[in-house]
């Protein structure tokens, strides 16, 4: 039976197009080819990944946090009760009005000190900003390498040593001539530069080491991804980077079995040019720098928007989606592929959506005088969205909660609050 379905999974007509086989993707002539085999590494790899991400947080991240100034928020603890602990552990973490009476009476607390101590127990089990800084210095550290690299294996570099090879213009050269420098060369890569050159030759296309490379690492760091996000920081969208991270794992893998590198490749270096300018904008807004954060996302929101909505759609899956059919009709892989797709940008969409939210937020903030003038905590000001995100407040993140009932009863004591302060008579002339 296992074989049975093992050939079913491989039936090579819903991989390849029509009147092509798996024997035609076999290695000869120096020529290498994409093998489903090459991806049993990622796993291994990714776990690798995991272990330096450990080093990198311990001896690079938590440093440089320490040299950016990051400090930490002084939480206050919830005092041990077996009674409401019972209850935020196993029902809710959120009671409703009528479960923190219920609680009070249980508990022998009064309604007030209850929602003060949800409050306090919730920011308990928040992640701290050195935490949430480690993370995203790695991811930045990652995605940054990532984006070069890629550009690398996509892109044509002129830089080098011309090739060694007679002029065009000249005659043949006799025996007994050296040949000449010529600083001309054959691109080795066109498809950067003409999309229809993704399909030239499909699916009969070798495969380049650096593209081998390439996909092993991208792969397996989106493995070591999904294999963390239970213990990452939890944003409210963890439903959709489950889904955007099995998504593109699919997508990977599948673009690898069937052969679509050349499109692969563009794909995934289109995404990485926009991540890398989040996660060090999230590094600034923990390291407190404002200014330099708000910029920062500036410049991300308007590379998200360009790649994800104008390049992915109007380029990339207009030649995934049109091109192939000039070659070849449509088949099961076709289909699966642009489908996932679809997926990936439907999400692309989703964060887009909150990305222009946040920067209607922002540009409102930024008129009342800046993000740091307009206001809050720290917490309150904690604005960037994890994965596709923006600055302003975090419409998925965690908030840190205050302790309003402690504020109120100051408040009846010594006269109104701002910021957990009296507010000053600033009404008289000041003097030195």
């Amino acid at each position: 039976m296992f074989q049975t379905l093992y050939s079913y999974f491989w039936w090579e007509q819903l991989w390849l197009p029509a009147n092509v086989t798996w024997a035609d993707l076999e290695d000869r002539d120096g020529r290498v080819y994409a093998k489903a085999s090459d991806l049993y590494i990622t796993l291994p790899l990714a776990f690798l990944f995991l272990v330096v991400r450990h080093l990198f947080e311990t001896y690079v991240a938590t440093p440089l946090a320490g040299l950016l100034n990051v400090k930490e928020k002084i939480r206050l603890k919830a005092t041990p009760n077996a009674v409401l602990e019972k209850f935020y552990a196993a029902t809710s973490k959120h009671p409703k009005q009528a479960d923190v009476e219920m609680l009070s009476k249980k508990s022998g607390c009064t309604v007030r000190q209850v929602e003060r101590w949800f409050r306090r127990r919730r920011n308990q089990d928040r992640p701290s900003l050195l935490k949430k800084f480690r993370e995203a210095s790695w991811r930045f550290t990652f995605y940054l390498i990532a984006f070069i690299a890629g550009m690398a294996v996509i892109v044509d570099v002129s830089i080098g040593p011309p090739c060694a090879c007679p002029a065009p213009s000249a005659p043949p050269a006799p025996s007994n001539t050296s040949l000449s420098l010529s600083p001309l060369r054959v691109p080795q890569k066109p498809w950067f530069y003409d999309l229809r050159e993704v399909w030239k030759g499909y699916p009969i296309q070798s495969m380049l080491p650096s593209q081998y490379w390439y996909y092993m690492i991208e792969l397996s760091f989106y493995w070591s991804l999904l294999f963390s996000i239970a213990s990452d920081v939890k944003r409210k969208d963890f439903k959709e980077q489950i889904i955007h991270h099995v998504a593109t794992i699919i997508l990977i893998s599948f673009s690898w079995f069937a052969n679509y590198i050349r499109a692969g490749t563009l794909i995934m270096a289109l995404h990485d040019s926009s991540d890398y300018l989040l996660e060090s904008a999230k590094m600034f807004n923990y390291a407190g720098w404002r200014n330099t954060c708000n910029n920062i996302f500036i410049v991300f929101a308007a590379v998200f928007i360009i790649t994800r909505l104008v390049i992915l759609p109007f380029w990339i899956m207009h030649c995934t989606v049109v091109y192939p059919l000039d070659l070849y009709p449509a088949f099961f892989g076709y289909y699966f592929f642009n489908f996932m797709m679809v997926v990936l940008q439907s999400l692309h969409i989703f964060w887009a959506y909150l990305i222009i939210r946040m920067a209607q937020k922002f540009i409102t903030g930024k008129a009342r005088g800046g993000l740091g003038a307009a206001g809050g905590s720290q917490s309150r000001r904690e604005t960037l969205l994890r994965g596709e995100g923006a600055v302003v407040e975090d419409e998925r993140s965690d908030r840190e909660e205050t302790d309003n009932s402690e504020e109120e009863e100051e408040a009846a004591k010594n006269g109104p609050l701002s910021n957990g302060h009296p507010v000053l008579n600033n009404n008289h002339r000041k003097t030195d």
